[in-house]
């Protein structure tokens, strides 16, 4: 098997890691995709991939270094032991690592990838660990720099509604079976949040949670950062907005409300134009704002409910929705095809 068309999936059975899968198989690329699981009892398990049956291989060290590019598509563990596993190889021999799992943020190499939003003349540096930016970070920099290359943006602040997929499939189990305890008077399970969420809105998680609210928009704001840094410096590149996560009682799909003060008022009509876009879906005003179930395996973002602030006349509201996985799907298959 010619090795430049073999790319590897880890933590293809997660919820990640079958979006991965769709989009592979949607986009018609020219690889053979392994599927490899990190539970040892999936090994050797028979699947289908594409419409044709394959087998799931098991997580070692021969099935990534075979490999021309590498998926990371599991938990944080999986992908610092697929790191040393790939420790010792020659630099010239190491297979392109795409990680979804934001794990390999810190690795000496790692370069913050959403070519949805890069510009074309983007440079790879080489030995790159390419780290697929968050979802939310992706959706804001599709929009505030389209709307700012055109009528200038003043201020933004963005309120961003994060679903409980965001946290694999640990956390849509257990928003469920909050809502099934809590149905039924019984006690609710709380290792993922540490807290009710359902029937909630937190804005902090307990503090026996494995991953803090905090830490999590801290990672979309500096994610945003890196992304709108990297725009031409030729006034296109708007200023960092105010940014607040809410974690939200949904199963699936980012919400987003997004307020931006301009230096003139453009109007309802000119911020939708000005947001047309191959990977965007603009609602105008005689349609229904998108939803976030709506969102659901839709490719790119969808923005409606455009309305000028009636207690700020330079400014206007803008709801924005998403599919998380999709979209850091889409972005990370998008990176192994800059490679095939």
């Amino acid at each position: 098997m010619d090795r430049s068309t073999v790319c590897a999936l880890i933590g293809s059975e997660t919820l990640m890691g079958r979006e991965v899968r769709d989009c592979i198989g949607e986009s018609h690329l020219p690889i053979d995709l392994k599927l490899i699981s990190t539970d040892d009892e999936k090994a050797g398990t028979l699947t289908e991939q594409g419409g044709e049956p394959t087998v799931m291989l098991g997580f070692g060290p021969g099935a990534l270094r075979d490999s021309r590019i590498v998926f990371l598509a599991d938990l944080a563990a999986s992908t610092q032991k697929a790191l040393a596993m790939l420790g010792d190889m020659p630099a010239g021999d190491l297979p392109i690592l795409i990680d979804l799992t934001h794990a390999a943020e810190d690795h000496p190499q790692s370069l913050i990838r959403a070519p949805f939003v890069e510009p074309a003349d983007f440079e790879i540096p080489a030995g790159a660990v390419h780290s697929i930016a968050h979802p939310a970070a992706i959706a804001t920099a599709m929009v505030l720099p389209r709307l700012h290359a055109q009528y200038p943006i003043m201020r933004a602040v963005i309120h961003i509604f994060e679903p409980a997929s965001e946290r694999g499939q640990a956390g849509i189990l257990e928003l469920q079976e909050q809502t099934v305890s809590l149905l039924s008077f019984k006690s609710m399970p709380k290792k993922v949040f540490d807290q009710q969420l359902s029937f909630n809105m937190l804005a902090r998680y307990g503090d026996d949670a494995p991953l803090s609210l905090d830490t999590a928009e801290l990672r979309i704001e500096r994610h945003l950062a890196t992304l709108l840094s990297r725009l031409p410096r030729t006034g296109a590149a708007p200023v960092l907005p105010s940014l607040r996560l809410v974690q939200a009682p949904v199963f699936h799909g980012y919400s987003m409300s997004l307020w931006v003060e301009f230096g003139n008022n453009p109007g309802v009509e000119a911020v939708e134009s000005a947001l047309v876009d191959a990977h965007i879906d603009v609602r105008g005003s005689d349609l229904e704002p998108p939803t976030s179930t709506g969102a659901a395996g839709q490719s790119g973002i969808a923005i409606g409910g455009v309305a000028m602030d009636r207690n700020a006349p330079q400014a206007c509201w803008l709801w924005l929705t998403a599919d998380n996985l999709r979209l850091a799907a889409e972005n990370a298959v998008a990176v192994a095809r800059q490679f095939l």
